[in-house]
């Protein structure tokens, strides 16, 4: 007995009203008035409205932090017709279980993932509990990955970090030197397994064909940023410490001489570019994203911009008897600048402005 497995044939009848798309969580999806045809083909399916035009379901991990409500913003703000947009948090399923990512898949069956979900946390987290970063991380990335070859995803972008580049390199790190030693003592576990998502990158692609590829940005800041003086990264804190500083009429002082340079990308830069990724990077091989060598600023810079932007008129101070940290982390962003010359950043005094505000408008609900 033989069985043939044949394409579904729908009558291509143009129904009365346009069909109804129902997405249980937040999503956002490009306007048309437009019926959509589904053309089913043996084992894919690709869906098409009216006028041909292919219509894509982009799913973001870690929806709800500060990289997906950016993305969020950018694509509300900059549609494309064909284009639906899902924004997953943590609610929505656990992406360490490899069943609850599967029915994830299986509910939203996405064409597109942008994968931002991760478990983080600081230094002494990351000191305290290196398997558990190691294990958390390698099997959420390991399930969605998996799930996107299953699904015949046709893009999957990943986010790694500058973070997890080897201890002893040279400087500026390239996109190339991310194997070339061990990472920090410090944060081993979680640079490890996120290395792991490049090796497997290439390996999907060699072997399956996979479209895969990954983004490594540089400090990131922002909207929807996480606040905390003591767990947050450098600018949200500055940002929070500065505003107690304003608030109580006290001193706003900032641990370190200030010296220590850095390169930091605004969110809503950050968005835009993995967009971009997504719909015009074709390639394994990862992609730095980050302003020029020359925009990276000293610590000190950083600070005087947030007092200006939350006008605080007190007195700033350095407690030099603070370490300071590593000198300088510069990254090179050659192979950007290579396809996206013209590409315009946002300023230092301007997106710290608007991470300032959204702070002070959004701050009984903000992250701190």
């Amino acid at each position: 007995l033989v069985h043939l497995h044949l394409p579904i044939i729908f009558p291509q009848r143009r129904p009365s009203h346009p069909p109804r798309f129902i997405i249980e969580i937040e999503a956002i999806k490009t306007k048309s008035s437009s019926p959509s045809i589904i053309n089913l083909h043996m084992s894919t399916m690709t869906k098409r409205d009216a006028n041909g035009t292919t219509l894509s379901t982009i799913m973001v991990t870690g929806g709800s932090g500060l990289v997906g409500q950016a993305i969020k913003s950018y694509t509300t703000s900059n549609p494309k017709e064909g284009e639906t947009w899902i924004f997953l948090s943590s609610k929505d399923g656990d992406l360490r279980d490899r069943a609850a990512t599967d029915a994830i898949f299986e509910k939203f069956k996405p064409t597109h993932v942008i994968h931002l979900a991760a478990k983080v946390g600081g230094l002494f987290a990351n000191m305290k509990q290196k398997v558990e970063f190691y294990r958390e991380n390698t099997l959420i990335n390991d399930n969605i990955m998996e799930n996107c070859r299953i699904h015949k995803v046709a893009k999957l972008v990943s986010m790694l970090s500058t973070c997890i580049f080897p201890d002893k390199t040279k400087y500026p790190i390239d996109e190339t030197m991310l194997h070339d030693g061990p990472p920090h003592p410090s944060n081993e576990g979680y640079a490890y397994a996120k290395r792991l998502i490049d090796t497997m990158n290439r390996a999907y692609a060699e072997e399956y064909g996979c479209n895969f590829t990954s983004i490594i940005p540089t400090n990131i800041y922002g909207p929807h940023d996480n606040f905390s003086i003591q767990n947050g990264h450098v600018i949200p804190g500055l940002v929070h410490k500065c505003y107690m500083a304003k608030k109580n009429n006290t001193p706003f002082t900032i641990w370190g001489s200030g010296t220590p340079l850095r390169q930091f990308i605004y969110s809503g830069d950050l968005a835009e570019l993995t967009v971009w990724v997504m719909r015009d990077y074709h390639s394994p091989d990862p992609i730095t994203l980050s302003v020029d060598e020359a925009a990276e600023v000293p610590i000190k810079d950083v600070a005087y911009a947030v007092a200006k932007a939350m006008k605080f008129e007190g007195e700033v101070v350095f407690d030099t008897a603070k370490a300071d940290g590593q000198f300088k982390k510069t990254a090179c962003n050659k192979k950007l600048r290579g396809l996206r010359p013209d590409y315009k950043f946002t300023t230092m005094e301007e997106g710290v402005q608007k991470a300032v505000d959204w702070f002070l408008e959004n701050y009984d609900t903000a992250r701190k």
